[in-house]
This record gives structure tokens, C-alpha cells and sequence, in this order.
């Protein structure tokens, strides 16, 4: 639960950010190119437990928008891929946490579950949720 306390800070701080800057671009600017990301998180701290999930929307045009959005560009679709069949892993527990992302990274649609129910969880958790809580919170 430390590790995923400030990505949802940070998502909690980040949630009103990005939809209004895009009724004022011109309608040129909207088709030109893909977004960087336009993503949709729904973290839940507890997993099945008493607390609601946190949602949040993440809306990156390029690199330079943000922190977050330059944290958001390391990232590579593959890395939200499912962990593949009969893949061994390790038979450990790091935390009742899950995620949900959906939307598209550089246009690919992006799907994702993420738990850190064992090994091989862990590490895709590890992989994608720091880049989320880059960000020193206030």
C-alpha cells in the first residue's frame, strides 16, 4: 500500500486537469495527430475491500505537456500487455491493489488489469505505476 499511496495522490491532484484546453483548439489541431495518451485509470487501494476506487483521466498531447506526460512517453503499449500463458512466476503476494487502464497510448488502445496478486503482477505494476507518482506531492 506505501508504494501506491502517492500514485493515487498524485492521480487524485491530476483528475481535473486536461479537458478544457481541448474545446479551444481548433478543430485542425484536434485531427492533425494522435494524442499522446488519453487515458482513464480506476485504482483501488483496497481491491475488493471497503474503499471506492479512485478514477482518474490522464490527457497528454506531447512530452512537454507535464511531468506526468513525459513520465507518460517512457511508456511503451507492450507494457500494459497481459503477462502471457504459462508463464512461470514467482508465488507472492505484494498487496490487495488493483488497476484498470483503458484508452490509448500513441494510438494504440490500451485495456489493462493490474493486480499485484504474485510475482509476475508485481513486476507489471512496478513497470507502469511509478511513472504515475513521479511527481513530488505538495
Amino acid at each position: 500500500m506505501g508504494r501506491l499511496l502517492p500514485a493515487l495522490v498524485v492521480l487524485a491532484l491530476l483528475a481535473g486537469c486536461g479537458d478544457d484546453d481541448e474545446a479551444e483548439a481548433p478543430p485542425a489541431a484536434a485531427t492533425s495527430t494522435a494524442a499522446l495518451a488519453d487515458l482513464k485509470l480506476v485504482v483501488d487501494g483496497d481491491g475488493d475491500g471497503a474503499q471506492p476506487p479512485k478514477e482518474v483521466s490522464v490527457r497528454c498531447e506531447a512530452a512537454e505537456d507535464s511531468a506526468l506526460c513525459k513520465g507518460v512517453a517512457a511508456l511503451e503499449p507492450e507494457q500494459f500487455e497481459p503477462t502471457p500463458t504459462m508463464t512461470a512466476c514467482t508465488q507472492q503476494y505484494g498487496g490487495p491493489e488493483t488497476a484498470v487502464v483503458t484508452g490509448t497510448l500513441r494510438g494504440e488502445p490500451i485495456d489493462a488489469r493490474f493486480s499485484r496478486e504474485q510475482g509476475c503482477e508485481i513486476s507489471r505494476w512496478e513497470a507502469v505505476v511509478p511513472v504515475l507518482d513521479r511527481n513530488p506531492i505538495p
